[in-house]
């Protein structure tokens, strides 16, 4: 009981610390421009990870469709977000279909509270949205098992991203031009939380849900399902119906985290959500641990900072007085990359946390058994 309490002290320190830090990140932004940007699309992609292991991790569905599902809710979002004013300047080909042009225009004669509560609104849809789509997929592709269902939803994922390009749609999604003039994040709480923050706590609620089911009789029906389907439809799991709500609510998230994404890029196209995000979602889920909510945040925050940020410089040319260092150039940190992930995975057979959670038992535990150490041998 006492550790129990001593642990709830340690972690609520730790979120009021990190959003100590994350207020100073706001007042010095523009100081700290690149690690703003890295944290915040770190945060975005770990709400993605998340999910998947939700479904590949938890449940042993192995889907590689989340791409579709974020291009579902980033598109959702944009075409309800976009201010009324900008709709000629976004859709300036071919014209904004007249139901969307209405539609904002009574959003934006509403009051103001709506106004304020609009975008978060708008994230739902897209959820809600993308989780329809996964119920109404869901009655096929998940009667497949393995590689299969795999390469199905793989397939539903570039369906999605070819009817978004399609120029049928284009008064909707605007084709192959894109969407553009998003708005960033808003704040929230009347401006008591800035726009900064506001990605981060979006995501640590979708995150604690998906903990919170995790750890329900529904999540270790995820498990069970996982470990053995014979085993558990012989124990009463019913295995389409758990399935399906897996599906659905990672579709869900994914989603979510597509809108996010949109408010984060301020402009996307069908593009962004290729067969490259899917994979890219799939190494954070592998270098943090399959079948670990922990794992996946930390390996979408490494992931996204070596890419993104401590690897740039071998993409300039490095010389050492006239002599000019060979391979110093744009794409090499690449091949950089590449080689720290498979150094990685050498190590961390089963990613950094493998099946773990981060717990501060095991960290006081450690820290304990090292100082105990360091005491007998002096």
């Amino acid at each position: 009981m006492m550790n129990i309490k001593k642990n709830h002290i340690y972690s609520l320190v730790t979120v009021v610390l990190l959003m100590l830090f994350l207020f100073w990140l706001n007042a010095n932004r523009l100081q700290n421009g690149m690690l703003v940007s890295i944290l915040q699309k770190g945060v975005i992609l770990a709400l993605v990870a998340v999910s998947m292991n939700l479904l590949n991790g938890f449940t042993g569905l192995f889907s590689l469709g989340q791409a579709g599902f974020m291009s579902i809710g980033a598109y959702t979002t944009a075409i309800l977000l976009i201010p009324v004013q900008n709709l000629d300047g976004v859709y300036y080909m071919n014209g904004v279909h007249p139901g969307i042009r209405a539609f904002k225009m009574m959003v934006a004669s509403s009051p103001e509270f709506i106004q304020i509560v609009f975008p978060f609104i708008a994230l739902l849809m897209g959820g809600l949205l993308a989780a329809f789509a996964a119920a109404i997929v869901g009655v096929a592709v998940l009667r497949l098992k393995s590689d299969y269902l795999a390469i199905a939803t793989l397939g539903l994922s570039e369906i999605v991203r070819a009817i978004f390009s399609s120029p049928q749609f284009d008064q909707i999604t605007n084709g192959s031009y894109g969407l553009n003039k998003i708005p960033n994040f808003p704040s929230m709480l009347w401006g008591a939380i800035p726009s900064l923050i506001t990605p981060f706590i979006v995501v640590a609620i979708c995150i604690v849900v998906m903990v919170l089911l995790i750890n329900s009789s529904y999540g270790r029906a995820f498990k069970a399902i996982r470990e053995d389907e014979i085993a558990a439809e012989a124990m009463g799991i019913n295995l389409f119906k758990h399935k399906s709500m897996s599906f659905i609510i990672s579709s869900f998230f994914s989603a979510v985290a597509g809108g996010l994404l949109a408010m984060y890029m301020r402009s996307i196209e069908a593009k962004t959500f290729s067969i490259t995000l899917t994979y890219d979602i799939l190494l954070i889920v592998v270098i943090g641990g399959i079948g670990s909510v922990t794992g996946s945040v930390l390996g979408a925050f490494l992931v996204t900072a070596a890419k993104e940020w401590w690897l740039r410089f071998f993409d300039q040319p490095l010389f050492i007085g006239s002599f000019q260092v060979p391979l110093f150039r744009t794409g090499f940190r690449m091949v950089i990359f590449s080689l720290l992930l498979m150094i990685v995975v050498l190590i961390y057979r089963r990613g950094i946390m493998g099946t773990n959670e981060f717990s501060w038992d095991r960290i006081l535990g450690r820290l304990k058994r090292k100082s105990k150490k360091e005491g007998g041998q002096a």
